[in-house]
């Protein structure tokens, strides 16, 4: 199962899962993206304006609580919403994921169920960026072990080279906000109590690293982009030909 989470309510981009895309709210567009896997998709919200639009245009929605800290505490609370047992994979796509590849998607869902099937706590993907990407505190990096494993996010340049050269030309992980788990190891990273590393970076995926557990990546090639500012909306709508309403 894939489940959005929808916040309404963003910091860096007011209501941006509502901006418009090519004529859909945004959150609308990343919904009908992800069902054209063939797999049933859900959209987690927290508003009843949210709610409503979503079933305006027939994507299931649940409600959830505001005071979620994280997409996948949002999520968690779907999951118990709609009674899924503990062994269901659950694909989490942020909203402000529109333009991510169908070829990409169905990818990453057979690497999750391989990956948790093993072993692997949870699952997520990464590109590779160059160093002005990096560069950007908005973009976050990920570095991994030999196993394609994560050992930690950031939004700062790692790894940092001291080598001046090296640090300008070398190839960098740009972590891609889509996540899996089972229902399982869902309500139990939802328990997690060491939150510091979570909460210095903004990052939710930390948790599961300050706990120990394991995180396989996949890498992947995208031309994709999440939409986390204004200037992030215009950008895409000058690559995907639509008119940026804001």
């Amino acid at each position: 199962m894939i489940i959005i989470p929808a916040r309404l309510a963003s910091t860096r981009f007011k209501e941006k899962i509502l901006c418009d895309i090519g004529g859909e709210p945004m959150f609308v567009a990343t919904a009908k993206n992800a069902l054209k896997t063939g797999d049933d998709v859900v959209v987690a919200c927290d508003d009843e304006s949210v709610e409503q639009i979503a079933k305006k245009h027939g994507i299931k929605a649940v409600m959830t609580s505001k005071e979620h800290e994280s997409g996948s505490d949002r999520i968690n609370e779907a999951c118990t919403i709609l009674g899924l047992r503990d062994d269901e994979i659950v694909i989490n796509i942020q909203a402000d994921e529109p333009f991510f590849e169908l070829e990409n998607l169905t990818k990453f869902i057979d690497f999750a169920r391989s990956s948790i099937k093993n072993g692997a706590f949870m699952a997520s993907c990464f590109k590779g960026i160059d160093f002005k990407s990096a560069s950007d505190p908005n973009i976050v990096k990920v570095v991994l072990d030999s196993s394609l494993n994560a050992l930690y996010f950031s939004r700062s340049i790692i790894p940092y080279a001291r080598d001046e050269r090296e640090l300008t030309s070398r190839e960098y992980f740009g972590h891609i906000g889509i996540y899996a788990y089972s229902a399982a190891t869902l309500r139990a990273f939802c328990t997690f109590n060491d939150r510091s590393l979570e909460n210095t970076e903004k990052l939710e995926q930390l948790r599961t690293l300050s706990a120990g557990q394991k995180i396989a990546m996949l890498k992947i090639s995208t031309k994709s982009m999440g939409i986390d500012t204004k200037e992030d909306y215009k950008k895409a709508a000058k690559i995907y030909g639509f008119e940026a309403r804001i």
